[in-house]
């Protein structure tokens, strides 16, 4: 996912923040404290606390998933966004390419539908 919120675009110092939502079951630090930090709200924001990178989030009240800084993983060729978020707020030259769009963030009943159609086309 690509967000191209005011936020996003802060924290990342970037026209959008690039995010890989991982099941929080399957989600695990190996090392290292993060701390809190960003955008202060119903949202965590956690960055590493030796260079201060903005790592992942956890979204208030959404426990199932965590969202990870999709390019702080080892390998990121694979990476494409399928949806962009916020598209109220985004930089003109900033295109993702991204399969669906969304002026702030898509209804919560059509995230099943968009997981399962990235499942089946990223096959």
């Amino acid at each position: 996912m690509a967000c191209h919120c005011r936020g996003c675009q802060r924290m990342s110092s970037s026209a959008y923040s690039l995010s890989a939502a991982i099941p929080a079951s399957a989600f695990e630090l190996t090392q290292g404290e993060p701390v809190i930090g960003g955008m202060h709200g119903a949202d965590r924001h956690y960055f590493c606390g030796h260079c201060m990178t903005w790592m992942f989030t956890r979204p208030g009240g959404i426990d199932a998933f965590v969202n990870c800084r999709a390019t702080l993983l080892d390998e990121t060729d694979w990476l494409s966004p399928f949806v962009e978020t916020y598209t109220s707020t985004k930089l003109p030259f900033a295109d993702t390419g991204a399969v669906h769009s969304f002026e702030k963030f898509p209804p919560m009943e059509a995230y099943e539908g968009l997981l399962n159609e990235y499942v089946m086309t990223s096959k």
